[in-house]
């Protein structure tokens, strides 16, 4: 009986052991382990400024809309797809960087993309923007395209003449800028490229405020929204980085 009673004891010893030590082992999991014992970590992010802000070149309801459902809509299917995948606890960029490319990461691409392209463009708008950019950012514009208006007319015809949904960015590219599209989701990043400054082309974008004039959205974003401090932000980032 005495041997039962200690063959008893010793197996929930044992049990209680290793539940214990699953326990500490989930707890620090390293690396592509973590995710199985999280959930998702991609959140939408705060707009930089208040809903009405933009207006009256994006109203309020435009931005209620594009924000509060197109964009936490990309956040929220972003999660449901890496969810218990090791994509789950990396960053966005990262996220976006690993997929790109891969045909059956296509689903986790765009909405990954979409994420990165939408938290890009609010921060490339501001109230009372437009203008002119100054320091080495007007210098490199001056370079690249021989002056603002020059400029302005390159990226007002590429966000115009873009066919369906997408992008148009102004990117730097080695040391040198310049204009780029990419459609529906498409990103810079995923072609090694760093991004300064972007604009929405897909219609809903827009379209509650400017119908099928998108010449009126894009000339409104480039005379009062865009933000070049914001872009002049991420070219000294891209230097500093490539240092």
């Amino acid at each position: 009986m005495e041997e039962l009673k200690k063959s008893v004891m010793d197996r929930r010893q044992f049990v209680t052991g290793v539940l214990a030590g699953t326990t500490l082992l989930s707890a620090g999991l390293p690396g592509s382990l973590a995710w199985a014992a999280e959930p998702p970590s991609f959140s939408l992010p705060a707009l930089p400024y208040a809903e009405g802000a933009l207006a009256p070149y994006i109203s309020a309801q435009t931005i209620s809309f594009h924000y509060g459902k197109h964009h936490r809509a990309y956040v929220d299917k972003l999660n449901d797809l890496v969810q218990n995948t090791p994509l789950a606890r990396q960053p966005l960029l990262e996220v976006v960087k690993r997929v790109a490319g891969r045909a059956d990461q296509a689903a986790v691409f765009n909405n990954a993309a979409q994420a990165f392209n939408h938290d890009f463009y609010w921060r490339s708008m501001k109230p009372g923007g437009g203008g002119s950019p100054s320091g080495d950012l007007a210098a490199r514009i001056t370079t690249a395209f021989g002056g603002l208006d020059p400029f302005r007319k390159a990226f007002a015809q590429a966000a115009a003449t873009l066919f369906g949904s997408g992008w148009t960015w102004l990117v730097l590219d080695g040391s040198g800028l310049k204009v780029l599209q990419t459609a529906n989701a498409d990103t810079p990043v995923a072609h090694g490229l760093t991004p300064l400054l972007t604009i929405d082309v897909w219609e809903h974008a827009y379209y509650l405020d400017y119908q099928n004039r998108r010449a009126d959205y894009i000339e409104a974003f480039l005379s009062h929204l865009a933000n070049w401090d914001f872009a002049a932000q991420n070219l000294a980032a891209a230097g500093r980085a490539g240092k």
